[in-house]
């Protein structure tokens, strides 16, 4: 405490003090020099007494601080007391809650990472593999061409299968990592829809499937026309995925005051209650999935969507197949 310069400093200056009223004291009566030098002594004790409970307190505080940098944060350093070194406790204590809550997101962050590449992983490892084998097949001499054909088309599916995968998990983590610029532009749902439905046609003529809009044309939202369409694309594919040959998928739009709103529903086997909380979860495959299905196109769709003031909801019946329910807000909600 003594090596502090500021200390000295200040025991210099009060000594100083005590001297020389001691001193001036001195010329007037013997015994007030005496009264003045004892005084002066009980103030430079007290303060010294002071300065050394303060060094106490601080002290308590960098220990306090070195636990909370070692990772533990369950301390309490608060004293509901009022002064200088209280207040500094309770900013502290403030500071440290952040950290905590900080290091409990990156700690979430770390098992999220480590599940989405431990999913990737598995992912990919079934079509590399199916590659691999394939790939040794075709080296066979005696290969009939039918065969090596097949091999070949198959190793060709495989590809654009990862391909997809790739590309959808990149915009995925875009989508997390809020790097996406949606734009705001006012959309048409006529033309968001004849967008969407492009890529799904040529399965829905192979099926025998028939489709049915209903809704005014002036029905509008703002948003990013070419996300919002690939959301209703992933919806659509699986809508037509899970719809029998000869079925049907309706798609009806409407807006109020609120929020504009678009319905894909589907006449199909449905979707098992027990996988109706998870369908929007990456990677999640329900009972009903096909063998080729990921699992990540309806998380992709609730991401875009949900990126830009909207919901989406489903419901399903075995009987009468599934609906999804789109509402895009008009305000913050």
């Amino acid at each position: 405490m003594l090596r502090n310069r500021e200390n000295q400093i200040l025991l210099l200056v009060m000594g100083s003090i005590g001297i020389t009223a001691t001193v001036v004291a001195a010329f007037f009566s013997s015994v007030a020099a005496i009264f003045v030098f004892i005084v002066s002594l009980l103030l430079i004790g007290t303060s010294l007494l002071f300065t050394s409970w303060r060094y106490r307190e601080l002290a308590k505080l960098s220990v306090y601080l070195r636990e909370i940098s070692n990772g533990n944060d369950s301390l309490d350093v608060r004293d509901n007391q009022e002064g200088e070194l209280s207040i500094l406790k309770n900013d502290i204590y403030k500071v440290t809650l952040m950290l905590s809550e900080h290091r409990s997101l990156l700690q979430r962050d770390k098992v999220q990472l480590t599940d989405a590449i431990s999913d990737i992983s598995h992912q990919l490892k079934t079509p590399l593999t199916s590659m691999t084998v394939m790939a040794d097949l075709l080296s066979a001499p005696d290969l009939p061409p039918a065969k090596r054909a097949e091999f070949t088309h198959h190793i060709r599916v495989q590809l654009e299968r990862i391909d997809w995968l790739v590309s959808s998990l990149l915009k995925l983590s875009k989508i997390d990592a809020k790097t996406i610029p949606f734009k705001k532009d006012r959309i048409l749902m006529k033309n968001l829809i004849q967008k969407a439905l492009e890529p799904v046609m040529i399965p829905m003529d192979i099926k025998g499937q028939t489709v049915s809009i209903a809704g005014d044309d002036d029905v509008s939202f703002v948003g990013d026309f070419n996300w919002t369409a690939e959301a209703v694309i992933n919806i659509l594919k699986n809508g037509v995925e899970h719809t029998p040959v000869g079925g049907e998928i309706a798609i009806t739009f409407s807006e109020n005051a609120l929020f504009t709103e678009v319905v894909i529903a589907d006449n199909g086997k449905g979707i098992p209650k027990e996988d109706l909380p998870y369908i929007f979860k990456r990677f999640y495959k329900g009972k009903n999935a096909s063998e080729g299905s990921i699992g990540i196109g309806l998380a992709m769709a609730h991401s875009i969507i949900a990126s830009q003031n909207g919901v989406i909801d489903v419901t399903s019946d075995s009987e009468k197949g599934t609906q999804f329910r789109i509402k895009f807000y008009k305000h913050v909600i």
